[in-house]
């Protein structure tokens, strides 16, 4: 027989070198506006994960991100012990996020933050999946039990306010007759005049 001892001191002190992988593992979540969900309505999700402590995300994996929102915009922030990492963008019904963003030793601090915004579809009634995220191995299999879904009911579709179409009245404005004031010299004058064509006709008859 051969000795099976050493093989297996061997085995542990490989599983002690090699870091031991995890999926991410979902830590808040809110929504602007809070929730129920709103048919047509915007929101906006923002989710925070992190990677499990004394644990490693897979350089050859991927996280698939996932919206029922309508138009929707991604903004992913990778934070590592506290300050700011990779970040990126995109828009769609589906975003990525590459292995290597998230690989790190396994005595560091690995977050992220997911920050999706679109538009509750209108015809929705009952529920909408906001964020549903798998990690992806290098098989392009669904790693098992990665699965993070975030869901949200519907109550209630948005309602627009109508723009009145009737036409305004227009109030037209007729401008008064200003009586002119007469100045008092030409009156003063006026009267001269009377009194002096008066004397002229009593001149006369004398």
């Amino acid at each position: 027989m051969k000795p099976v001892f050493p093989a297996l001191i061997c085995g542990c002190l490989l599983l002690l070198v090699l870091p031991v992988a995890a999926s991410p593992v979902l830590t808040t979540v809110s929504f602007t506006p809070n929730p129920p969900l709103v048919a047509g309505g915007p929101q906006e999700v923002v989710a925070s994960f992190a990677i499990p402590s004394g644990t490693t995300f897979p350089r050859e994996h991927e996280l698939q991100l996932q919206t029922g929102l309508e138009n929707p915009a991604w903004v992913i922030q990778v934070v590592v012990d506290g300050h700011d990492s990779a970040r990126q963008t995109a828009s769609g019904s589906a975003a990525f996020i590459n292995g290597m963003l998230l690989s790190y030793s396994a005595n560091r601090d690995v977050r992220f933050t997911v920050t999706v915004t679109g538009t509750v579809p209108r015809g929705a009634t009952s529920a909408v999946t906001v964020l549903d995220m798998v990690e992806i191995g290098n098989t392009n299999a669904v790693v098992p039990k990665s699965q993070v879904v975030i869901t949200q009911p519907v109550a209630g579709v948005l309602v627009v306010p109508e723009v009145s179409s009737l036409p305004t009245r227009t109030h037209q404005v007729v401008p008064t007759a200003t009586p002119v004031a007469q100045s008092p010299g030409f009156a003063f004058a006026f009267a001269i005049l009377g009194g002096s064509i008066a004397g002229i006709f009593r001149l006369r008859r004398w």
